[in-house]
């Protein structure tokens, strides 16, 4: 049985199919450094909104409302990157919390909608001063044209890996 590593026209040695480059680095693959950075924002996030009484579920959801000011939960889900089932536990939770109400969409009763409520505003506002504390440490060290560009680029790339 051979251990050669076969080589290309130029001599060069392949990896087998599927496998890293000898010269691969982990430092230089755009995905290491995407997990690095969302597993600090998360960790760091987190810890914020703890302070608030809030967690990432629960700022992701009043992120989305935010902005829509009413949404179906499969919206929020696919906003929030979650899944339906894990996001109507979520939105159940928060409604028994008192930060959102629900209601069946008038155009169609199988679909239903998630408002914040009075606390649930307050509760955004809170949060979303949290975060921005955070995007401005963050985000000190770049430009605005810098933070477009990461933005285009990591648009994308979101694009990219859509199936």
């Amino acid at each position: 049985m051979s251990t050669t590593v076969p080589a290309d026209s130029a001599g060069r040695s392949r990896a087998e199919p599927g496998a890293a480059p000898r010269d691969f680095s982990f430092r230089t693959w755009p995905f290491y450094w995407l997990a690095r950075a969302n597993g600090r924002y998360l960790g760091n996030m987190e810890q914020a909104l703890k302070a608030i009484g809030l967690d990432i579920p629960r700022w992701r959801v009043l992120m989305v409302l935010h902005l829509e000011h009413c949404a179906s939960v499969s919206e929020i889900a696919d906003h929030a990157i979650a899944k339906l089932p894990t996001m109507t536990k979520i939105v159940q939770r928060m409604q028994a919390d008192g930060l959102v109400v629900c209601r069946q969409r008038p155009s169609d009763g199988r679909v239903t909608e998630v408002m914040l409520t009075d606390a649930g505003k307050d509760a955004g506002a809170k949060a979303w001063a949290a975060a921005n504390r955070l995007y401005e440490e963050a985000f000190r060290h770049m430009k605005k044209s810098e933070i477009a560009t990461l933005n285009r680029l990591l648009e994308k790339l979101a694009s990219g890996l859509m199936r």
